[in-house]
């Protein structure tokens, strides 16, 4: 397999499996909605994730160049990766589904915090996923 496939793959699975858990925690318990509703947001959300997983390991890749060892440094531009890509991108789901006016600026801000707050958790994630593959921690070569 090569590198260019295992970079996409791991970034594919890992985006998939934790924005699928984490997504499902949400809409379920935090937003309320029905297992079927969760289901159904969580298959609309596998088409997004699928092409964006390796895009955003890019970005991602592109931010924790700037951090530095410390725990603090990564936390910050993981959160800062996380939220610049991430956002947007749920921003434009919530208004092609109708949201507007103040439930699109509720809903995009709600979406910001969770970003922020999830972006180090994700990104110590995505590592793990690329070195059970055989990749770097920015998935540039094989691990060392």
């Amino acid at each position: 397999m090569t590198h260019t496939t295992r970079s996409f793959i791991a970034d594919t699975l890992a985006l998939f499996i934790f924005f699928t858990v984490t997504g499902g925690i949400n809409e379920r318990y935090i937003v309320g909605m029905t297992w079927e509703q969760v289901l159904y947001a969580r298959l609309l959300g596998t088409m997004i994730m699928i092409p964006s997983g390796r895009p955003y390991g890019l970005w991602r890749d592109l931010f924790m160049r700037q951090a530095k060892e410390t725990s603090l440094s990564q936390s910050l531009w993981d959160s800062v990766a996380l939220l610049t890509f991430q956002t947007p991108i749920y921003a434009a789901i919530i208004f092609f589904s109708g949201a507007r006016g103040l439930d699109l600026f509720l809903g995009t801000l709600g979406a910001a915090i969770m970003m922020v707050s999830l972006g180090r958790p994700y990104g110590m994630f995505l590592s793990s996923v690329r070195r059970l593959l055989g990749l770097n921690e920015t998935a540039r070569g094989p691990a060392k």
